[in-house]
């Protein structure tokens, strides 16, 4: 059995540890006189002798060092006295190149804090994360999209996260509550909101300008949709093949739902008894997309077998407008491609779907205190405009993601502020009620339609059926 701390061992290695994590955590810089030993007496109820044992301990770590006549100050940092923390990323993240610029600005202001970034792989971020923390080998602070944040809830593992989110920051104030409520349970936010983008057309402005599609280029419909698409889809040869698709959009589960949510369709009843995918709205909406595909033939039919090939498609100007996020935009630095973004339109009403990525705290970390300051200073300011001028991804920060002072051309498109437009409308996969399975039975039901070997009434009544089972616990 552990011996039972003394009152005294109690309030002594409470001021070592607060003194420590001051001072590991930057909140003391390098230089500066920590109180006077009688006021660190007084406040901590020790005695002088004890205090001047504690910063002894702290003097023989580097943390401190003892003037004569004038106290005690913060020591330059030695390579020894630094502590090293782990940020844990995943390996296909289009930011990390900012990520590490960010990094090396938080250990200029922090010198007794090294960050080691970690990069996992994208496919089994969420199974590699949550062993490695599961063994006490994670990283202190990671990275948690909203799409990792319903796997881990889905194998019940949001126990893994330390819950932290800075106490300054007003989601309606300094954010977007929206990005907030992607990462909170039982009314309780427990990650700290990063970046974030709504699903959004982009389109190529020379190819809308050589089909002679008027300007201002806006789409108020799917008609309209459908028209830009038809004037920019080339088969110049007369051979069936195309040269060049209109518009093209994947099969992915923050891609296609965009149609449903802009013709009133739903998933599920707001109580998630019950699927909803059966009816008027969605089956509509469904075909429109396949309408796309196979009767218009706008859009190429094997993009759905890809989550990227649109945007690949897209960077090869092999299409005119895709629907995309402003993650992938970062893409388009190193291309000379010509092109701007503009909400997509609307049928029965506005809707689009709104992604975003936050930072979490490992809730075994022994550094949690560092952590914490390593999370204030990305949502700082500072870094946060680190992250916009650097890439188009939109930063948690209000007012520096409406900064337009920071827009560069060449990184930044004309229309950036497009985000604002959409934002009242968006809808979290959250909103839409599902589930991380309930995702992978429709990615993989949905198949059979985008293959064009069911029709959408029949698809729309036959994966209803099997999400209701599944609510019921029915066994497959």
């Amino acid at each position: 059995m552990l011996k039972r701390r003394s009152e005294f061992e109690v309030k002594y290695y409470k001021f070592l540890s607060e003194l420590k994590d001051e001072i590991i955590s930057g909140r003391l810089k390098p230089g500066e006189f920590i109180l006077p030993e009688n006021t660190l007496s007084k406040e901590y109820d020790l005695s002088r002798v004890s205090i001047r044992k504690a910063l002894a301990e702290l003097v023989d770590e580097g943390l401190i060092e003892k003037i004569p006549g004038k106290g005690n100050r913060v020591s330059l940092p030695e390579e020894t006295s630094k502590q090293t923390i782990t940020l844990g990323w995943y390996s296909d993240s289009y930011e990390i190149e900012i990520i590490e610029e960010i990094i090396a600005r938080f250990e200029q202001l922090n010198p007794f804090v090294k960050v080691d970034l970690q990069l996992f792989p994208g496919t089994d971020y969420v199974y590699t994360l949550t062993q490695l923390i599961e063994r006490g080998q994670g990283p202190d602070v990671f990275m948690v999209s909203d799409l990792h944040f319903r796997q881990l809830a889905a194998i019940n593992k949001l126990d893994v996260i330390e819950p932290y989110v800075p106490e300054h920051l007003q989601p309606d104030k300094d954010s977007y509550p929206k990005l907030f409520e992607m990462f909170t349970v039982n009314h309780e936010t427990i990650l700290t909101p990063f970046l974030f983008s709504p699903v959004i057309i982009c389109y190529n402005k020379k190819m809308f300008s050589d089909a002679k599609i008027p300007q201002p280029y806006k789409l108020e419909s799917w008609q309209d949709l459908l028209d830009s698409a038809k004037k920019c889809t080339k088969d110049e040869g007369g051979n069936e093949l195309v040269q060049q698709y209109g518009f093209c959009f994947s099969a992915s589960s923050n891609r296609f739902p965009v149609f449903m949510l802009q013709n009133g369709g739903k998933f599920f009843d707001e109580t998630r008894s019950k699927s909803l995918l059966n009816s008027k709205e969605n089956i509509e909406a469904l075909s429109f997309c396949v309408d796309l595909m196979y009767e218009n033939k706008v859009s190429p039919i094997f993009s759905h077998g890809s989550n990227h090939m649109a945007e690949n498609l897209f960077m090869r100007e092999r299409a005119s407008m895709i629907l995309t996020t402003y993650f992938f935009m970062n893409e388009f630095r190193d291309h000379k491609i010509k092109w701007d973004v503009m909400p997509a339109p609307k049928n029965k009403k506005n809707a689009t779907i709104l992604l975003g990525g936050s930072l979490g705290i490992n809730n075994q970390s022994e550094m949690k205190e560092s952590a914490k300051a390593l999370i204030n200073y990305m949502v700082s300011t500072e870094a946060q405009t680190t992250l916009k001028r650097n890439g188009c991804t939109i930063p948690m920060l209000r007012v520096v993601a409406e900064d337009n002072y920071l827009l560069q051309p060449g990184i930044h498109p004309e229309n950036y502020n497009a985000f604002k437009e959409v934002i009242p409308y968006a809808y979290t996969t959250r909103d839409l009620h599902l589930t991380h399975s309930d995702i992978e039975l429709l990615e993989n039901e949905l198949q059979f339609l985008w293959s064009n070997m069911e029709k959408p009434a029949d698809a729309c009544k036959r994966i209803e059926k099997l999400l209701n089972e599944k609510l019921n616990g029915v066994v497959q």
